[in-house]
Order: C-alpha cells, then sequence, then structure tokens
C-alpha cells in the first residue's frame, strides 16, 4: 500500500477489468464496481474518505446518473475501503452491506480492533498514514449498515449470484466475493499483488494465522481467473496459478 498527495483521487476513470465489472484505481485503496442486472450498479468498497465525487463521476458515466449506485458492499470496517460509504449513501441512497464481525467498527458502536504489526509493517503503516494526512483527507464517518453479511450468503440481482465468503484474519469480519460462473475473486485486504505482479497476503492483519488460513481458503476456490484486489493490479487471467505460487506464511 502507498498514499500519495493525491489519495482520494483517481487517475484515470473506470477501468474495465471483466464485463460488467470495473475498478477506479485510487493511491490508497481500489473501489470496484459492478453492474447489476437491473442497470443499477454495486461499489465494492469506497475508498478513503473524500473519494465519493469521484465514484459518483465514474457512476455517471457508465450508468448516466449517480442514482444508479445501488449497493455498497465493504469488504471490511478500515478507512480506505468504508471511507466514503456515508457520502456515498448520503447522495444516493445506496444500501450498505458489510461482514456482521464489522458491522459494530463500520457504525461506529465499536472501536475498529488493533491490527498485530510485523516489523516490516511499522514503518508501512506510518508512510500510509503520513501520506493520507498529507493529502488532506478527511476525518472518517460511520454508517450505518443495512444488511450484515454472513458466509454462505448470496447476493442476487448480480451478474449472476455473487457467493459470500467470510475470511477473517485481517479484520473479523473481513468478507470476499466469488462470482464462480465468471471465475471472478473480489478478495478485500486479504490478497493483495506486489510490484511484480505476484499474489501477496495483505498487511496489517488482526490475527495473522487466521488470515494465512483465509487466504489458503480462497486459493483453494476452483475455477478462479480473475483477482480483482484492492492494492495492487487485477489479475486478469491465470489467477489459479498465481495463487498456487503464493506463499502467504512468509509474505
Amino acid at each position: 500500500m502507498t498514499a500519495s498527495p493525491d489519495a482520494g483521487r483517481v487517475s484515470a476513470g473506470p477501468v474495465p477489468i471483466v464485463p460488467d465489472v470495473w475498478q477506479l484505481p485510487f493511491p490508497v485503496g481500489h473501489v470496484h464496481l459492478v453492474r447489476l442486472s437491473d442497470g443499477g450498479f454495486a461499489a465494492v468498497d469506497t475508498g478513503v474518505p473524500g473519494s465519493a465525487p469521484v465514484v459518483l463521476e465514474a457512476v455517471t458515466r457508465l450508468a448516466g446518473t449517480p442514482d444508479a449506485l445501488r449497493q455498497i458492499v465493504l469488504t471490511h470496517s478500515h478507512i480506505d475501503h468504508m471511507g466514503s460509504a456515508a457520502d456515498l449513501v448520503a447522495a444516493t441512497g445506496a444500501r450498505v452491506l458489510a461482514g456482521a464481525a464489522d458491522v459494530p467498527a463500520v457504525s461506529g458502536s465499536a472501536p475498529e480492533p488493533p491490527a498485530t504489526l510485523t516489523a516490516t509493517e511499522v514503518p508501512l503503516l506510518e508512510r500510509v498514514l503520513a501520506g493520507m494526512a498529507e493529502a488532506g483527507t478527511p476525518p472518517l464517518k460511520h454508517v450505518q449498515v443495512d444488511v450484515e453479511l454472513h458466509d454462505g450468503d448470496i447476493l442476487d440481482g448480480w451478474p449472476e449470484p455473487a457467493h459470500v465468503l467470510h475470511v477473517p484474519g485481517h479484520t473479523p469480519g473481513s468478507t470476499a466475493l466469488h462470482l464462480p460462473a465468471a471465475g471472478v475473486l473480489f478478495t478485500g485486504d486479504l490478497m493483495g499483488t506486489g510490484p511484480d505482479g505476484r499474489v501477496v497476503l495483505g498487511p496489517f492483519n488482526v490475527d495473522r494465522a487466521a488470515a494465512v488460513a483465509s487466504f489458503r481458503r480462497l486459493a483453494a476456490l476452483p475455477g478462479v481467473d480473475t483477482l480483482c484486489v484492492p492494492h495492487g493490479v487485477p489479475v486478469r487471467t491465470g489467477a489459479a496459478r498465481a495463487l498456487a505460487a503464493a506463499t502467504p506464511e512468509t509474505d
């Protein structure tokens, strides 16, 4: 993860990943947009606070109106993922969905559980926070969750049924979304890609052992070809091979 004075600004418009799925690349925490079967859109994560205008502009480019944003699916409760959810709800009335165990942190009824940092993660987190401060990132606004997600739930109205996977470790309620027919996996921060494109375990986990176990669960899913990751570049094809070559224990 990196941060820059342009945190909260996207460098280009929505980038197609697979049919009906686009990435909005941000310096911190990419957002993904998914066209729903009714012509509306879902956002998977929302970027840091202050990102809402860019997300709404992208929805408008794709759908003709920002009101087409129907759903906001939060993969977890960190500021670079839920940071603009409240502003997007205020602008569009979109419903918020999040993993049940992360709902207290998303809504503000309980504090964010602290990560257990490795020695190499301490300076990385310092750089991320410094970059967000330099960018003038607004304060976090909490948001109410309309739908609590649990393992095995299925989101209807997507291009195909989206399977909800509870993958704890990064946060208690971290959630991945799997579209089996399309071979697409939205990983949340459980996974990212490094500068060389290698799939790696995401940093800043509340329970590293649980995160590794969740990583292995996702790596074992059949037929995964595309990884939509919040940090790094997407794996557009050959994700199964990339996952087989990953070594989360040593990341």
